[in-house]
């Protein structure tokens, strides 16, 4: 292939030239950072903002814009220098880096608005590429995405488990540049400059893979340009780097990650790179084509179905189906149990919308992220013990603020037979601790459409949590819910003691109230299918009319679930708080059986709430 015109050479050179300047600069005023992993990079940058995107700098999340995503999040200096060498930031903002009241923070987050995703927990990137470019190709979008890898971060499998989908699905429109510095934090990394074992791991999963000299702007360009010009599989760009390239007396040295220069050798390194500099005037942006995409334009909801007995599992598939039928941008993404989570019901009714992740978790909830990203509400569905597999995913989705909703099915003792290891009994605790995350525990299946409408016109995080097995109906069809919301179910002026529960223990609660009834006991029943917000007031409510007792039941492990929950929205010196809650490793057995065994069930409620009451 002929050489580039020295021309663009020579501006491209001036670019990556002044994005380690400025690198270095902002690190070295912030007094942390990562100026050698912003250099080894700093070349690749220039090539893919200056010589290849086609994006608009004034509004970069145009759906029909590229993207670009640094999944090596610890070099987010060079991005900024990138942006304010488009003019989107002023070059005297790039040294409030770190600081407080800046938003330009160690590693890019979605304040700033050409950041679709929180980065900097290494190996994420990828999956959030393959979901911003699943969302193009859903728009009619001709836009790539572009993620810049660090070689250390490739030892996450996750980085693998997007390579597996890109490749399967032929993302040919989203592109991998994997800056080979070959050292890490703490020493080498594990590959080195082995470039063709990169090459041959990308290309063992369906993936176009090319060797390149990551400092080279003839190597680097026409390799950028080839992989957006792909049309039939995803391409990644094995560029050789070297860390703290450009930077004397630092350049390819051991023990200089996440060191800021001292101010004298920032100066001498910045007077160096000075001198190289040609002065030619950058190249012109491509901006995207003015073609219009298909609107996705919102229909009316069907009517909702009549709900008897029913598996809220099931009517949460039923849910999704009426929803994506009044949604375009709803899409649903399941992790090989739709069988299960009955979210075949929206692939067999909306298949173009429906996503495939198969057993990769955390690449499934990574690449809904990315799909949130490009203005889609995914759905991303599993038994709720594999989705503790993405915590990160989900922390980092959290920093994000992104608009996620994940269900979780087969939680709890409740699951029956299959044991312990499938019996999630953390996942509340783990979706409360999200923040500003909404955590709602449907009981029947009236609960459940209601709390699938109320996830998809929320904006951020909403976890669902479905049982295994049917429950009988509780509501009727008019019945309203909303977040932050609790129902009291069952109440009567003498009523001596308050049952919270939600989801399964709400039908124990529930047997247990009439059982009670029956012996002349009377407690009301109060379920708190809003398990995050809680309605702090209506839970007082309830305690201030029986005797300030309350009695709260969970099939989860006693910590972080419904019960911390209610100790937190209620005072614990005015309120007396009884817990039920799984309190140690169950065991196979039949669910009912079960739900007694540990403590949860019927009986259990019966037994606890006469020993409360004295009675």
């Amino acid at each position: 292939m002929a050489a580039l015109p020295d021309g663009l050479v020579q501006s491209l050179e001036d670019i990556a030239t002044r994005l380690r300047i400025e690198s270095i600069r902002a690190t070295t005023a912030a007094g942390s950072g990562h100026p050698t992993s912003c250099a080894s990079a700093a070349d690749l940058v220039a090539a893919t903002f200056f010589a290849t995107m086609r994006f608009d700098p004034a509004d970069p999340r145009v759906p029909a814009g590229d993207r670009f995503v640094l999944s090596k999040g610890h070099a987010a200096p060079v991005l900024y220098a990138a942006w304010a060498e488009l003019g989107v930031l002023k070059r005297e903002e790039l040294t409030t880096l770190r600081q407080l009241t800046s938003d330009l923070e160690g590693h890019p987050t979605p304040r700033l608005p050409f950041v679709d995703v929180a980065t900097g927990s290494l190996g994420q990137g990828l999956s959030a590429g393959v979901g911003l470019a699943r969302g193009a190709r859903m728009l009619g979008s001709e836009a790539r995405v572009f993620v810049l890898l660090g070689d250390g971060e490739t030892a996450e499998g996750s980085v693998w488990e997007a390579a597996q989908m890109a490749g399967h699905d032929g993302l040919a429109n989203v592109i991998a540049i994997v800056d080979v510095n070959a050292l890490g934090q703490s020493g080498p990394t594990m590959l080195g400059h082995d470039l063709r074992a990169y090459q041959r791991r990308f290309a063992a999963f369906g993936w176009r893979a090319a060797t390149i000299d990551g400092h080279d702007f003839n190597e680097i360009v026409p390799a950028l340009r080839r992989a957006r010009a792909s049309r039939q599989a995803p391409t990644a760009i094995i560029a050789r780097t070297v860390k703290g390239q450009g930077i004397p007396d630092v350049a390819g040295l051991e023990g200089w990650h996440g060191k800021p220069l001292p101010a004298e050798a920032a100066e001498r390194a910045i007077a160096a790179l000075e001198a190289r500099l040609h002065h030619v005037p950058p190249p012109p942006i491509h901006k995207p084509p003015r073609r219009k995409l298909p609107r996705l334009t919102p229909q009316p909801m069907p009517p909702a179905p009549g709900y008897g007995e029913v598996a809220t599992r099931e009517a949460y598939g039923d849910a999704l189906v009426r929803l994506g039928s009044a949604e375009p941008r709803v899409v649903v993404l399941d992790g090989d149990v739709k069988n299960s989570t009955y979210t075949e019901r929206f692939l067999k009714a909306h298949p173009e919308r429906f996503v495939e992740a198969y057993i990769a978790e955390q690449n499934m909830v990574g690449a809904a992220a990315g799909l949130a990203a490009q203005g889609f509400v995914p759905f991303a569905s599993s038994f709720a013990c594999f989705l503790t597999r993405a915590a990160d995913q989900l922390r980092m989705a959290g920093i994000s603020r992104s608009n996620l909703k994940l269900c979780g099915s087969h939680a709890g003792v409740s699951i029956g037979e299959d044991g312990p290891s499938q019996m999630a009994l953390e996942d509340l605790a783990l979706f409360r601790a999200l923040p500003e995350s909404v955590v709602l525990y449907p009981s029947d299946g009236v609960s459940t459409d209601a709390c699938v409408q109320l996830a998809a016109v929320h904006r951020g995080i909403v976890y669902i949590r479905t049982t295994r097995m049917k429950t009988p109906a509780v509501y009727g069809p008019d019945e309203a819910f909303a977040v932050g919301g609790l129902k009291v179910v069952r109440a009567t002026d003498g009523d001596a003691l308050t049952i919270v529960a939600a989801g399964i223990t709400l039908h124990e609660a529930l047997a247990a109230h009439d059982e009670l009834a029956g012996g002349g006991v009377r407690v009301r029943v109060v379920d708190l299918y809003s398990v995050k917000p809680v309605d702090g007031a209506g839970l007082l409510a309830a305690a201030g009319a029986t005797g300030n007792r309350l009695l709260v039941v969970e099939d989860h492990y006693a910590e972080g679930g419904l019960g911390d929950a209610v100790r937190e929205a209620v005072s614990p010196e005015a309120i007396t708080v009884h817990h039920l809650a799984v309190r140690e490793i169950p065991h196979s057995g039949p669910p009912k059986k079960l739900l007694e065994r540990y403590g949860i069930g019927r009986a259990a409620i019966v037994t606890k709430a006469r020993e409360v009451l004295g009675a």
